[in-house]
């Protein structure tokens, strides 16, 4: 295993917030499936939370990995992200769900999201329908991110209009960068059309990073000469404690809390409120 990159330890423990709110809205989005970024969505809202962050998770994508990976159940008679963005009498906070993190809530999903693309095409203001929801509840919380599905369709326009900001997961692959040109130039069209113009790329985060390929070593660099003010300082190690910990449905922070990978993210959670990311 590849141990994280520890010089992150720079970024200082986060001071106690003496209130919560107005949240900073986050989509965490690559249209490249396989990148960690389920993953890392759940690891850096559970650091944060840690950190006495209030944070909730948005989970926007059909597959409802970031739900099931935190052992929410979506497949009962609950409500779930669709209900919110389907029925304008149905309140967020009635979609809300707790997690056995403290400080962290979700709202969940499941398979039926795959259909609102579809039932969202004649909705005056389509785009704006999770912003709808989430301007409910965001000054009950300090973060709110978004897990976005693996496209770039209505869905992921929707979390770009919603969000202040987004970070890129990516594994450090040489079709990585074609990845994070494609979802810059959609970004830029949210911008222009006026949808959300002060949309920002808060942050690429490196995944499934192993220090002893040489593959790796070389998109690492390409990826700082491109991307340098942009790119976190700490790698997200490749290790199967991920495998593990989503089996037993925690994040890595409880599930291995004094491993590198559950470090990384903590480091990863330091340097995104020391770089005004989050509160």
């Amino acid at each position: 295993m590849a141990k994280a990159d520890v010089k992150d330890s720079r970024f200082a423990k986060p001071k106690p917030l003496a209130s919560h709110g107005p949240a900073r809205i986050i989509a965490m989005c690559n249209q490249k499936g396989g990148v960690g970024k389920t993953t890392s969505t759940t690891n850096i809202a559970a650091a944060l939370a840690e950190y006495g962050r209030k944070v909730l998770l948005v989970d926007f994508d059909p597959q409802g990995a970031l739900s099931a990976g935190l052992g929410i159940n979506a497949y009962t008679d609950e409500p779930t992200i669709l209900d919110s963005l389907l029925n304008r009498d149905t309140q967020t906070t009635d979609v809300i769900r707790p997690t056995s993190v403290p400080n962290l809530d979700i709202i969940p999903a499941n398979i039926d999201l795959a259909a609102a693309e579809l039932q969202l095409v004649n909705v005056m203001n389509r785009e704006h329908t999770l912003k709808r929801v989430l301007k409910q509840v965001a000054d009950d919380y300090d973060v709110i991110l978004i897990d976005c599905q693996p496209s770039l369709g209505l869905l992921t326009v929707n979390a770009l209009t919603a969000a202040h900001g987004v970070i890129i997961p990516l594994a450090p692959e040489f079709f990585a960068l074609r990845a994070v040109a494609l979802l810059e130039d959609i970004m830029s069209k949210v911008r222009e059309s006026e949808n959300n113009p002060a949309l920002t790329l808060d942050a690429l985060l490196v995944t499934m990073y192993d220090n002893r390929t040489l593959h790796s070593r070389e998109v690492m660099e390409m990826l700082r000469d491109k991307f340098d003010d942009k790119l976190l300082r700490t790698e997200i190690p490749r290790t199967v404690k991920f495998s593990d910990a989503t089996v037993s449905r925690t994040p890595i922070t409880q599930f291995a809390p004094e491993s590198a990978a559950a470090e990384a993210y903590r480091a990863v959670a330091r340097e995104l409120v020391a770089r005004g990311c989050t509160p």
